[in-house]
Formats: structure tokens, C-alpha cells, sequence
């Protein structure tokens, strides 16, 4: 018997973080601020990393749950999590189904970043140019590294560009795609299916609260964290000519404080956004689903400021 108590601990444990297939557990009760509910599952990689880098953006402690109550939502659904520790201080309809455009890029570079060989040059195809209507418009022949070619889709969310690393990643697009979906399952974003590499309308969804999981991933990942922060660069073209890419992400230039993320929009979706952003040794993820372009950055602001401020 003394065996017995051990053995329901772990098997108590495995039935809260491993849903049965097609179910989901929430993690939280929706629209109301948390306090001590479960951790998300963070990367053993995030533990690695608790040293300063890149100016010293990585949270040292994590956030403490405000004692106001969280801003009355304007959008379909919100997410409000710590990169530390993935503690939610707040979920609005977060384990709502949705289409959430682009911010599914997060996970297009986490599959990028999988490959672990982001100097490899990449031949851009003509069959690449067909993601309308936000398309970098690389000519068929010519090259540039992975790396190169991750930073522009983050920086301005090029549907081409996401088609052409998918392909050259994986040898297809829609075995890039089954590697998405393979590794939403491993971080745990048990309501999340996707059918490209862009987020461009088609039959795939995701959450707030999944969406947020895949941030704290991205948040954690070096690579990644160096390029969602970029305000504008200047991206050289093999002919030598330059274009000036500037981020979809006007928080970037407005408020120092405010690290990036993604964006995202069709006409499904509506306007989202996925932010970040630290003050005093702490950091906040905030996931803005189904707004408006009045709403998107007054929304994501507000939320941003209640969890590192209470304010």
C-alpha cells in the first residue's frame, strides 16, 4: 500500500495534462482575472535561459496577479499570460475556436527554428507567389538564407515568404503543415488545427489561451525573440537592390517598453494581434483575437498595462 499513493499522484497527474483526443480540459474558468491556477507547459529551453541577452528582455520573476480587475474586453477573446511561468492572469473566450490570420506565423518560425539549420539557402520558386494579398514578390531563382528570409516574414508578414520556407523545410507545404500541427500537439494547443503556413483563410482554428502557448514558446526562443522586436530593416535583394521592411506592429515604435510579437488579419479573423512586453524584471503575453483596426492597439495596450502595472 505505501506504493499505492505515488502511483495515483502520477497517474492524477497525466489525466490533467494529456486530454483525450478531440477533448479539451480548460485550464481556467473564462472572463474572469486568475490567481494560482495551473502552470502552462513552458520549454525546459525557458529554464535554460533565465540570463540576460538582447538587452536583458528575459523576465527574471514572475508577474504578480493585479488586485484591480482585468479591463472589460472589447474583442472576441483575449489571453493574458506570464512567459515566466505560464501562469493565465486572464482569459475572455480563450478556448473560443477562431481563425487567427497571421499570428499563426508564431508557429510557421518555431517549425523554422526546428530545422536547427537556418543558414541553409533557400531557392524561391514561382509557385511560391501565390499568397496574396502581403507578398515580399521574390523572383523564382533567387536565394537567401532561411534566416534571412524568417526575419522578413516576421518583420512584414509575407505570405510568400511563410510558402517558401514551408516548402524548404519540408520538401512541401503540406508536410510543413502536418509539422505544425505535430508540434501544436506538443505544446499542448489541444484546440488548434492549421491548414497553412501564412494564416490566410482556410479550414484551420485555433484559441487565445493556445495561441498564448505557442508566444511563451516563441518568447523563449532566441532566434525568434531577435527578430520580433525589429522596428524596420533593410532586406537586400540578390540583384543588390534594398527594401526597407518596417513591422506590422505599430506598439514597436510607440512604446519602448513594448518587445513585439505578431500580427494577423483577414475579414474571418478580424484584427489580432500577439504582444509582449516587460517592465522591472517582469514580462507579459497578451493575445487580442477578433477586433477592429480602431480597437487592436488601444485593446492590447490596456491589457499590457493591467498585468505589469494593475493599472
Amino acid at each position: 500500500m505505501r506504493f499505492l499513493a505515488p502511483i495515483l499522484t502520477l497517474c492524477t497527474l497525466f489525466s490533467l495534462s494529456a486530454p483525450a483526443e478531440g477533448s479539451f480540459s480548460s485550464p481556467f474558468v473564462q472572463n474572469q482575472p486568475m490567481a494560482g491556477h495551473r502552470p502552462a507547459p513552458i520549454p525546459a529551453e525557458a529554464r535554460s535561459v533565465r540570463r540576460a541577452y538582447d538587452g536583458g528582455l528575459n523576465p527574471v520573476r514572475p508577474l504578480r496577479t493585479p488586485e484591480k480587475p482585468a479591463p472589460q474586453p472589447n474583442c472576441q477573446a483575449v489571453c493574458v499570460i506570464d512567459p515566466y511561468n505560464g501562469n493565465v492572469l486572464y482569459g475572455y473566450n480563450a478556448n473560443e475556436r477562431r481563425q487567427v490570420a497571421s499570428t499563426q506565423k508564431i508557429v510557421t518560425a518555431l517549425c523554422v527554428c526546428d530545422t536547427k539549420n537556418l543558414d541553409k539557402m533557400v531557392t524561391i520558386k514561382a509557385s511560391d507567389r501565390l499568397a496574396p494579398p502581403i507578398r515580399l514578390n521574390l523572383k523564382a531563382g533567387e536565394q537567401y538564407t532561411r534566416r534571412d528570409l524568417l526575419k522578413a516574414m516576421l518583420t512584414g508578414s509575407f505570405n510568400d515568404v511563410a510558402v517558401s520556407l514551408a516548402r524548404d523545410c519540408a520538401g512541401s507545404v503540406e508536410a510543413f503543415v502536418a509539422r505544425m500541427n505535430a508540434r501544436a500537439r506538443r505544446m499542448r494547443m489541444y484546440n488548434t488545427h492549421f491548414a497553412n503556413p501564412n494564416g490566410l483563410p482556410a479550414e484551420q482554428y485555433s484559441t487565445a489561451y493556445d495561441m498564448a502557448l505557442a508566444a511563451c514558446y516563441a518568447y523563449n526562443n532566441r532566434t525568434i525573440r531577435g527578430m520580433i522586436n525589429i522596428p524596420a530593416y533593410e532586406f537586400r535583394r540578390n540583384n543588390g537592390s534594398v527594401r526597407m521592411i518596417r513591422s506590422t506592429n505599430r506598439l514597436l515604435t510607440s512604446h519602448p517598453w513594448v518587445q513585439g510579437m505578431k500580427t494577423g488579419y483577414t475579414n474571418k479573423a478580424g484584427k489580432c494581434l500577439i504582444s509582449c512586453a516587460a517592465s522591472e524584471g517582469r514580462a507579459v503575453i497578451v493575445v487580442i483575437l477578433g477586433t477592429t483596426s480602431r480597437n487592436i492597439w488601444p485593446e492590447s495596450l490596456k491589457y499590457l498595462r493591467w498585468a505589469l502595472h494593475g493599472a
